[in-house]
């Protein structure tokens, strides 16, 4: 009796079955029906109630991906870089772009921005300096005098006179470009055959857009731009996890920390009151996971300041880097206590399981965010090995952050549809679906991920009831206090209430004047 109490979902069924007259040497239809309907009704979104509006947009989305998983080649089960044109030509991704998708509540800082708008706007600034690495990446600078040389990197570059002397800079931009992101023409599954190398490559490119993005003129501006990309794909709001990196002036002065997070706050005001139906974005100060106890303990204390003074853009606090070259989160036990020994309050957002080396000490940090109380588990893509802590996790209503085509292009899985979460959908598991980092995986805003989503994991049975959950996870499960989810999920609705009817009347070609 304690497992059916434990999983009610089993006991339903066994009750089922037993009121149906238990198991028949020849199956019985009826029991066939009813447990098709119990396992429909337990996937994500399973329980969702449809309007008569949202019923006919449902059947009518049915049709679409009818359609789409007929598709050969099948866009899940390839890789992201080959399938992104085959889901650009897709009736259903069209759909997912005009869906309010709520919240983003896992994407980088230094990777929301299209590498095209960063070559086109910031590079041609004037007094920007590049110089060649001697592994073959990238670095940039912006000074008022010729900078100093960096080790291994060539002299430094002044891009506007090196741009002067060229014909046609378009291969020298795309050359640029190919720095800055992992997104590829080539075979992606040659160009990077192990984690080790595209990881590599994603770090080299993150060092690459570094000296760019931290230039303040331009810090302000990219951010404003990653907002206004996330609003386009009609995101409601945002969760950015961010370094708060030294921002730097062209005389090489320096803004701290505060500076920064100040930062974030104003522009984040200006966006908002520029676009009244954006609800806002919050930040998670974050630390590379390969710093020592004491560097840990130092960045959790500043942490915790920057919490008290500024609660309204301070969401929390997480750790990022590659995780199976980190330090495990137990490492850093002492330091994460400090809030909670000293009654502060510091919500942590952990990345956790974003791993596939079954029994490390890195793999049991799913096990150990779960212990150091965190709100929400960051990739988790190792969750299903941890019975344990997805027990824990689905109990204390704390969700897994899935962000599918980093998991891809990071080589964790290479079919969507034998992703971890497939599995954790179909139990409606407490999930969002984020986009990690889109600048460097060649997308933007949450779109093509709710696509690997909602045709690669859910398949044929994933319907618009699953769709309308998810993105209502995502502001259910947010950093937002109670009262400001309420307001969010109102203003979503109101989209939501658009969206339905919009998208009916032009998939039936009935009147949309009003779209």
């Amino acid at each position: 009796m304690a497992v059916l109490l434990q999983r009610p979902h089993a006991a339903a069924a066994c009750l089922l079955l037993c009121y149906l007259g238990g198991v028949l040497a020849v199956p019985d239809p009826r029991q066939r029906e009813a447990l098709i309907r119990l396992e429909a009704s337990m996937q994500t979104g399973g329980q969702v109630v449809l309007t008569d509006a949202e019923q006919k947009l449902d059947a009518l989305l049915f049709k679409m991906k009818q359609g789409e998983m007929a598709r050969t080649p099948f866009p899940p089960a390839v890789h992201f870089f080959k399938a992104r044109d085959l889901i650009r030509a897709s009736p259903v991704f069209n759909l997912l772009q005009k869906m309010p998708k709520g919240g983003a509540l896992h994407v980088h800082d230094l990777s929301m921005v299209d590498v095209e708008w960063v070559v086109k706007n910031v590079t041609y600034r004037p007094h920007c300096y590049m110089c060649f690495t001697d592994n073959q990446s990238i670095r940039f600078i912006f000074s008022s005098q010729w900078p100093k040389a960096l080790p291994h990197c060539s002299p430094w570059t002044l891009l506007e006179n090196l741009r002067a002397k060229m014909i046609n800079t378009t291969d020298f931009d795309n050359s640029i470009m190919g720095n800055l992101t992992l997104f590829t023409d080539q075979d992606p599954e040659t160009l990077y055959p192990s984690q080790d190398e595209v990881w590599d490559k994603f770090e080299q490119a993150f060092l690459a857009v570094w000296g760019l993005v931290t230039y303040a003129p331009v810090f302000t501006d990219y951010y404003y731009q990653g907002l206004t990309q996330f609003y386009m794909d009609n995101v409601m709001y945002l969760e950015l996890r961010a370094l708060l990196p030294e921002i730097y002036e062209l005389d090489g002065s320096t803004h701290d920390t505060a500076w920064t997070l100040k930062t974030y706050q104003e522009v984040t005001r200006q966006f908002t009151a520029d676009h009244p139906d954006f609800f806002g974005a919050r930040i998670i100060f974050t630390i590379y996971r390969g710093v020592n106890a004491s560097v840990m303990a130092r960045v959790v204390e500043e942490a915790m300041k920057l919490q008290r003074d500024f609660p309204d853009i301070m969401a929390g606090f997480d750790m990022v880097g590659r995780e199976d070259t980190g330090r495990p989160l137990w490492d850093f036990r002492d330091a994460l206590s400090l809030p909670a020994e000293r009654g502060v309050t510091l919500p942590f957002f952990f990345h956790a399981g974003e791993t596939n080396l079954e029994g490390t000490d890195v793999d049991q940090n799913l096990l150990d965010a779960l212990l150091l109380n965190t709100s929400r588990i960051g990739h988790g893509f190792a969750l299903l090995r941890h019975p344990v802590a997805k027990d824990l996790s689905r109990k204390r209503g704390v969700a897994v952050e899935v962000c599918p085509i980093s998991n891809q292009v990071l080589k964790l899985v290479n079919d969507m549809r034998n992703h971890p979460a497939a599995a954790l959908m179909s139990e409606n598991h407490p999930l969002v679906i984020s986009s990690d980092d889109p600048a460097m995986f060649g997308a933007s805003g949450l779109s093509y991920d709710f696509y690997e989503v909602f045709v690669g994991f859910g398949g044929i049975r994933s319907r618009l009831g699953s769709l309308k959950e998810l993105a209502i996870n995502s502001i259910r499960y947010s950093s937002l206090t109670s009262k400001q989810q309420e307001v969010a999920l109102a203003l979503w609705q109101r989209r939501w209430d658009m969206f339905k009817a919009c998208s009916t009347g032009t998939l039936l070609m009935e009147n949309v004047e009003n779209c």
